[in-house]
């Protein structure tokens, strides 16, 4: 047997990664766990699921050969972490991916290549087992020319990727042998063999040959260009490399434990089963919190937020299981930061950002726990008392799912006083929960139908629109109506798409919209209108045409940009990077665009922000901006290498993507970002930024919309006529005197509220001297029931006050009407309540007359309703209820 090679995580993720940067490919970065323009996923859950637009077509990729290391979340089974030895909430991928490029002939070499070479990882071939489709006889052939034994090769049906409609086909996947000493089954089980549901046999890899298109009738049609997609779990690897029992004895995971260990003071990983859980929760947990929160998610109660939240009480009452009662998880941030620092130093450069969103997230939780314990204890007495001695599942379910009580703590609070826990229930309960949670999540994580409508379009169409909103002689290269290519278009044909050689309509991208204008042919007559501009998959800027008469293939246009439209487009762009500017000098660093939208008429912009933004912190942002558009900066652009760029402290927004060469918009020494877009060549062009709304969309994210120029113009001036018609409406003669007139205006109408109440205090005083006189008998004791005019409920109390404290009678029943409502008012004596007679029970019994419920105390209750004309039946209601 081949010597094992030592390597760290960091040694094993960067030679895959250059491995496969040798054989051609562009190393892509690992995306943020926040899925971009991809509604369809909750979180980035494997390699791939960046690279969709590349595999149904939608974008033609750079190279088509790439390669990654991409951190994954996956919450399907939170809770098995921890129980299992290989489990985790967010995970590494690596992954090589063919768009249309290499297939089988070059894969399977290469993956024999990497695994077994002693210049890569140096695997034993004997500990290498392969299992493909038993069809695919083109793999299982490749397989053996490349040198894997016959008895290592095993057919299974299961090795075919299909996950609904899109790309599907054959895999193989490849399974190493850890030996005999990890073997955790009988020799003669059916699952021991690789495969199988076992310690022994540990998958490693899975190549995936995406071959077909399943399409929407359900067949499977040949891919107009056959891909591959392949996964390999970077934790798991490691722990071949570190000979570790599971992927949590590996350098990803135990110095989270050690410093678990450490805050805990008595337990040691090791030696105890149970224990162990308990750290791994909390080794895994804090890694995915923080890489969530460092990604732009934030705590909440639902989607993403959710998850994160959940994540962490777990891993709090976790901590609490070995001993930690004081707030931990954020101290833990930096270590989580130290082990990953190789490939994601931003980790560490945003680590005290995360952890003080975690500390605030745990001091939270410290009143949720605590709540959690009330509720336990109120469950218990009540169990106790009305003799059922269980607590019913879902009451345990709640304490589980709301306030993070494992049912194992529940049922151990419910043993210690002699009551047990309905497990069946806590679990159906549970269940329903995981088939809401899985219907909510991951709708469609398959890719598009493949199309290739355009992929295969290479010819180069250039845009001017930087310099030129008007050219002539514009050549169409590119034409298709109804789905297809054609050489000629007429009005009335649908999806009308054009390409030309050169063009001044800018492409929608980086939040800003597509341009609209007109097609001219060499007569002046307008042929059609572009209606919109999307990026064809080759890049080439893909017009949206509305045609008035026929256009053809290789004819010259002049295309004409609606200027003014564009102009403010252009001011509101360039508002978009002084407003991003702004809010990281006002509101921190930690700030970052989470989506954009630039219009004609205004600017939307998103941005991560954990808490509310004051109105001063507003008001300096808008400040900000407008002194840059007062200083008159000229707004240069120049077009250099990534490096380069990066060098000059340019900015990259949202999660765009950047290829050699990038375009930065250079604005003074205030600003400087990567941007494609288009841009005023000096600040003043703005003439004057307003912010016009700011609020919270998510969680986490906040959104700002403002206007520019002659739309900042337009809403001052609105808000102008509002503030001269309150000066005439209050016969104001300045407009400065306005807030002392209305603050005057204030005070009167308290004054007058205060009058009123007192007057009307006076009334029910009056009332309640002719009510009161009018006392029944029933078979239950004495009862006053009367209809008051009064103001509301706040009266009816008073009411009841006055005849409690005169002992009047043994039960008292009002109502009044206000505004088309109906309130009811029960009290009862204290010597009836004793007796058995409450006050919500009769509420209760007379609420329907008027529409509506209510409850209370046992002396005293209320209700509303909606039926004022129902308050009399009520009151009859009230004395049948005690005649009884």
């Amino acid at each position: 047997m081949k010597q094992l090679k030592k390597l760290n995580s960091a040694q094993v993720r960067r030679m895959y990664l250059k491995f496969f940067e040798e054989h051609g490919h562009k190393i892509m970065p690992s995306a943020s766990l926040v899925p971009v323009n991809d509604p369809t996923l909750l979180w980035i859950n494997s390699g791939v699921a960046t690279m969709k637009k590349y595999f149904d077509g939608k974008v033609v990729p750079e190279n088509p050969r790439m390669t990654s290391s991409q951190k994954s979340i996956r919450t399907n089974d939170i809770e098995n972490v921890g129980k299992t030895a290989r489990h985790h909430t967010m995970f590494e991928m690596l992954g090589n991916f063919s768009v249309g490029d290499y297939f089988k002939n070059e894969v399977i070499p290469w993956a024999w290549e990497l695994l077994t070479s002693d210049d890569w990882f140096g695997f034993d071939p004997e500990r290498l087992y392969i299992t493909y489709y038993p069809k695919d006889h083109d793999a299982y052939n490749k397989w053996r020319e490349v040198g894997v034994a016959k008895d290592h090769l095993i057919p299974d049906e299961d090795n075919f990727w299909d996950i609904g409609q899109g790309p599907s086909g054959p895999d193989t996947e490849i399974f190493y042998d850890r030996g005999q000493e990890f073997n955790n089954l009988a020799d003669d089980d059916p699952e021991n063999y690789p495969g199988g549901e076992n310690e022994r046999y540990l998958e490693i890899w899975n190549i995936v040959f995406s071959q077909f298109n399943h399409t929407p009738e359900d067949t499977y049609e040949p891919l107009p260009h056959k891909n591959i997609d392949t996964g390999m779990g970077l934790e798991r690897v490691v722990s071949i490399f570190e000979n570790a029992p599971t992927n949590f004895e590996t350098d990803l995971f135990m110095p989270l434990i050690k410093q678990t260990e450490k805050f805990s003071g008595t337990k040691k990983y090791g030696e105890n089963k149970e224990d162990d859980i308990q750290f791994k929760i909390i080794a895994d947990h804090i890694r995915t919190i923080t890489f969530a929160i460092g990604d732009g998610a934030l705590p909440s109660n639902v989607g993403r937020g959710y998850v994160i939240r959940r994540l962490l009480r777990r891993a709090v009452v976790a901590g609490k299981k070995l001993g930690i009662d004081e707030p931990f998880l954020a101290k833990m941030v930096p270590t989580v930061g130290k082990i990953m620092e190789d490939y994601y130093p931003d980790v560490l450069e945003n680590a005290d950002y995360i952890a003080s969103v975690i500390k605030s997230e745990e001091d939270r939780f410290s009143a949720t726990l605590n709540g959690g314990l009330n509720l336990l204890n109120n469950v218990i007495a009540t169990a106790k008392k009305d003799g059922t001695n269980e607590i019913d599942g879902r009451t345990a379910f709640k304490l589980y799912d709301t306030y993070g009580f494992p049912v194992e703590l529940t049922k151990e609070y419910a043993s210690d006083e002699g009551l047990t826990v309905d497990e069946k229930g806590f679990q159906a309960a549970m269940t329903e929960q995981q088939n809401r949670a899985r219907n909510a999540r991951d709708m469609d994580n398959g890719m598009g139908v493949q199309t290739d409508l355009w992929t295969d379009f290479k010819e180069e169409s250039q845009y001017v629109g930087y310099t030129d909103l008007s050219i002539d002689g514009a050549k169409v290269i590119g034409l298709a109506h109804d789905g297809k290519q054609a050489d000629e278009a007429q009005p009335g044909d649908k999806n009308v798409e054009v390409i030309f050689d050169k063009t001044p309509f800018y492409a929608e991208m980086g939040g800003q919209v597509a341009d609209t204008g007109n097609i001219i042919d060499n007569y002046g007559k307008t042929v059609g209108r572009v209606v919109d501009v999307q990026h064809a998959p080759n890049q080439q800027n893909l017009h949206r045409v509305e045609l008035n008469a026929p256009l053809k293939k290789g004819a010259r246009y002049k295309l004409v940009v609606d200027r003014i439209r564009h102009l403010k487009i252009e001011k509101n762009h360039t508002a978009t990077h002084l407003l991003d500017q702004a809010l990281r000098n006002v509101l921190g660093g930690h700030t970052q665009q989470a989506g954009s939208l630039v219009e004609e008429h205004y600017l939307r912009f998103d941005f991560n922000h954990f808490g509310q933004v004051t109105a001063k912190d507003l008001k300096a942002v808008e400040q900000m901006v407008n002194e840059q558009i007062w200083k008159e900066i000229p707004v240069k652009t120049v077009e250099t290498d990534i490096d380069s760029a990066k060098e000059m402290g340019a900015i990259a927004l949202f999660s765009d993507k950047y290829g050699d060469k990038v375009r930065v918009v250079k604005i003074g020494d205030y600003n400087t970002e990567f941007c494609g877009g288009d841009h005023v060549k000096n600040t003043n062009e703005l003439g004057l930024f307003k912010i016009v709304s700011e609020g919270g969309v998510g969680a986490g994210v906040r959104r700002i919309e403002a206007v520019t120029s002659s739309d900042a113009f337009k809403f001052l001036q609105g808000r102008d006529d509002l503030l001269n018609e309150v000066a005439s409406d209050l016969k104001v003669a300045q407009i400065k005197e306005v807030p002392h007139q209305v603050e005057a205006l204030q005070s009167d109408l308290k004054e007058a509220q205060k009058q009123s109440e007192a007057l009307q205090a006076k009334i029910a005083a009056q009332q309640a001297n002719s009510v009161f006189e009018n006392v029944q008998k029933t078979e239950k004791g004495s009862l006053i029931a009367a209809e008051v005019q009064v103001a509301g409920m706040g009266q009816l109390r008073q009411l009841a006050d006055k005849w409690r404290a005169k002992s009047l009678s043994d039960v008292l029943v009002l109502g009044t009407a206000n505004d088309g409502k109906a309130n009811l008012l029960v009290a009862v004596g204290d010597d009836k309540v004793k007796s058995g007679l409450k006050a919500g029970d009769l509420i209760k019994a007379i609420a329907p007359a008027i529409n509506g419920g209510g409850g209370g105390r046992p002396n005293l209750a209320q209700a509303g309703g909606k039926k004022p004309e129902g308050i009399q039946d009520a009151l009859k209601q009230a004395a049948t209820y005690l005649n009884n």
